[in-house]
């Protein structure tokens, strides 16, 4: 009975180490997985690189006009201000200087993929909507973007 006892206490105290050094071994490896590689570039680099060649396949419509809008109000308004003038709240507590998109000579030497890309990935302090937002509202957001100073100079007339 004693070897029985002693069998079994050596069979759940080896499962219990076995269970702890699974455990440790995981934890090492998430440790491990979070730490940029050594040759990896810094993130920041990756965000300054755009794609000026993708071209954009959602038409400026009444509903992607819309569509971007509203994401626009939701994730880009507290820096690019509620109309596009770069003077969100966030903005200027960060005192940051953005463009102005009402003016048409802001966005004038960036082609939409620029702007998509910019959108997608971040630039500076911006943070990137990838992974958050799918392609076609990334292209809604382009197209509302480039209507604000279309919109100004309309309503300037």
């Amino acid at each position: 009975m004693k070897l029985i006892c002693a069998a079994i206490f050596l069979l759940v105290w080896s499962h219990g180490s076995a269970q702890e050094q699974k455990k440790a071994a995981d934890e090492k490896t998430t440790a491990d997985a979070a730490k940029p590689a050594a040759d990896a570039k810094p993130a920041a680099d990756a965000k300054t690189s755009t794609d000026s060649t993708k071209e954009n396949p959602v038409k400026p419509s009444a509903t992607s006009m819309a569509s971007g809008k509203k994401t626009f109000g939701q994730d880009c308004a507290m820096c690019h201000g509620k109309e596009g003038d770069g003077s969100g709240d966030l903005a200027v507590d960060m005192k940051l200087k953005l463009r102005d998109y009402r003016d048409a000579t802001s966005l004038k030497t960036m082609t939409d993929g620029d702007i998509y890309t910019i959108i997608e990935k971040g630039k500076g302090q911006m943070m990137g909507e990838e992974g958050r937002l799918k392609p076609d509202q990334i292209w809604d957001v382009v197209n509302y973007v480039r209507s604000l100073s279309k919109t100004t100079a309309t309503a300037a007339h």
